[in-house]
């Protein structure tokens, strides 16, 4: 029997949600609330931010809901916020006396709350200084910048580590910790950061949650501040892998109280503000919420290129639409400068659109594709259009390229599988750090990899035993395969047929090892070669690369990808005149 996949969105946003708003170059979302004391939200930096993100935007619809009007925004350089040339510590100080500022002028409040997280805490004790605020609340703070990037370094050497568990090579040059790069002048001011050094109170009451707030809570302390101090328990699942963050109920329940504490009411909420939009050069930005709830921004450029296809770029895991390391927004902003527009879409559960209805994650989800097929629907106005997306965003990208006629193609990175197979665990999947044993076979005849081997970088002991257990399941998902219906649409190869015979075009890349090469090879041939044809165009193997492509040289050969599937999608446009099949809209990819 088959299963029907329904659209899983939750409503769409009432008029009490929160507005996107653009201030001084940044973006930054508003939620109203009736109250006279506001609350700037000051994030943390990069990688960290990126995962805490969802929690992140759950504390500001908390705090307005205890009656206290909320601002939380992209830092200068991050996000969805305007590119910067430098954004150094005090660009990003001088940010948060904007942000209050604008939360003044928008909500009309009395009284100003910052709520800081990690560096953003440091940050907004500094801002304070110069901004009188009433309250403060420090989560996690950087006590002192080389503490802070001695953790970094660390990080850094876990995060993106490449296919055969190796840490990627340390740059001579500059910090990129996920993605995220910090260059040399940044590491210059952050080191020289430390909140010992603060001479007077920034607030009259501070709340400091931190592993070990006695030290700093002391200083606050003797400068004449009132302190309220504890642990930070959901810490680490707050600014963790973003695929498994954690809203730390506890924790925020404790900071909602000490803001809220004697909030005076008014009598409505602030007026609306002004609809948001962001400039830069060669392009225009603008928020899109559709009514399914879903969000995403569309990038325009200046000056269109005639016949160029839009991008629409598909969340990749749980990451927000700006991507991993924030590379998303530059390649959309770069790509504008050539003529081409895009749209970066936040995934039901992600980001900034509605939660699934079932309260799940979208990972490799069998309606996800739906997400995908409505950002058409918006986007869909007689020229071309491609999806770009990676592991369970292709997932995603593939399913809905196979449905929707009016999609021209699709670049899929480091896709997973074409199929999910239901008896694999998600969790499992994406936790899962080394390759197969193919991959590993292939990767041994790699000068690098025997050198990294010889070294004692590879582990050896962990890989093998990681391998046999992998084998055993391996060949008992044959087995159950070997019973399922077959996908609606037939084989991978024959969707892929099906997909070339319409005109549109597929392109794949990976990095090199990357586990989702096991189903390139099962599905569309032995080798990446044999791949290729299939697919019309070669499958693209991307050397010394993490699975999310966070390198400079990774991003330059994808962005060279991004380049090779406009030009062959604007050359043979697929048959856009036609509407997608709404019941086949519904397959559903796995049938049991």
């Amino acid at each position: 029997m088959t299963s029907e996949a329904r659209a899983m969105i939750a409503p769409a946003p009432g008029p009490l949600d929160p507005y996107p708003v653009t201030f001084a170059g940044l973006f930054g979302w508003f939620h109203p609330a009736p109250g006279r004391r506001g609350v700037v939200l000051c994030g943390a930096h990069g990688f960290e931010q990126m995962a805490a993100y969802r929690p992140w935007r759950a504390l500001a619809e908390r705090l307005a809901g205890a009656g206290c009007p909320t601002l939380r925004f992209d830092a200068p350089g991050e996000g969805d916020s305007a590119d910067l040339d430098a954004a150094g510590v005090a660009a990003s100080v001088a940010a948060i006396g904007q942000a209050i500022r604008f939360l003044r002028e928008t909500a009309g409040v009395a009284e100003i709350v910052l709520v800081g997280l990690r560096l953003g805490a440091t940050f907004a004790a500094l801002a304070a200084e110069a901004e009188p605020v009433d309250r403060l609340v420090l989560l996690a703070p950087v006590a002192t910048g080389r503490a802070y990037l001695r953790e970094m370094r660390m990080r850094a050497q876990t995060i993106g580590r490449l296919p055969d568990g190796s840490a990627p090579p340390p740059e001579l040059e500059g910090l990129t910790v996920g993605g995220f790069r910090m260059d040399a002048a940044f590491l210059a001011e952050l080191a020289g950061l430390n909140l010992a050094r603060i001479a007077k109170p920034p607030a009259p009451r501070v709340l400091l949650l931190a592993p070990d707030p006695a030290a700093l809570a002391a200083r606050l302390g003797a400068i004449g501040c009132a302190v309220e101090a504890g642990p930070f328990l959901g810490l680490a699942h707050l600014v963790g892998d973003p695929i498994f963050v954690k809203v730390p109920e506890g924790d925020f329940e404790r900071i909602t109280a000490f803001v809220a504490d004697g909030v005076a009411p008014a009598e409505a909420a602030a007026t609306v503000p002004p609809p948001a939009r962001l400039a830069g050069a060669d392009w225009t930005e603008e928020p899109i919420r559709l009514d399914s709830g879903l969000f995403g921004i569309r990038c325009t450029p200046h000056r269109p290129e005639p016949g160029t296809p839009t991008i629409l770029f598909v969340s990749t895991g749980m990451t927000v639409r700006s991507g991993w390391g924030r590379q998303t927004t530059r390649l959309a902003r770069n790509l504008a400068a050539e003529g081409v527009g895009s749209f970066r879409l936040d995934l039901g559960g992600i980001g900034d659109s509605a939660g699934r209805a079932d309260g799940g994650r979208p990972l490799f989800a069998p309606d996800g594709y739906a997400d995908v097929v409505r950002a058409v629907d918006h986007l869909a106005q007689g020229g071309p259009i491609v999806l770009v997306g990676g592991c369970s965003g292709a997932y995603a990208a593939f399913h809905a390229l196979c449905r929707d006629p009016r999609i021209d193609g699709a670049l899929l990175v480091n896709l997973h599988c074409f199929d999910w197979d239901p008896d694999q665990d998600v969790d499992s999947v994406i936790r899962q750090t080394y390759g197969s044993a193919a991959t590993y076979a292939a990767l041994l005849t790699q000068g690098a990899t025997w050198r990294r081997l010889f070294r004692g970088q590879i582990r050896v002991g962990a890989i093998a035993g990681v391998l046999a257990r992998r084998g055993f399941d391996a060949a008992l998902r044959r087995v159950r395969r070997a019973w399922r219906v077959q996908a609606p649409g037939g084989s991978v190869a024959r969707r892929v047929a099906a997909i070339r015979r319409r005109g549109a075009e597929i392109r794949l890349v990976y990095s090199a090892g990357d586990p989702g090469l096991a189903a390139l090879r099962r599905h569309l041939g032995r080798s990446p070669s044999r791949a290729g044809r299939r697919l019309g165009a070669p499958v693209t193997i991307v050397p010394d690369a993490d699975h999310n492509l966070g390198s400079a040289a990774a991003q330059a050969v994808l962005g060279l990808a991004v380049r090779d599937l406009l030009r062959a999608a604007r050359r043979v446009p697929a048959a856009r005149s036609r509407k997608p099949d709404r019941a086949v809209a519904t397959w559903h990819m796995v049938a049991t």
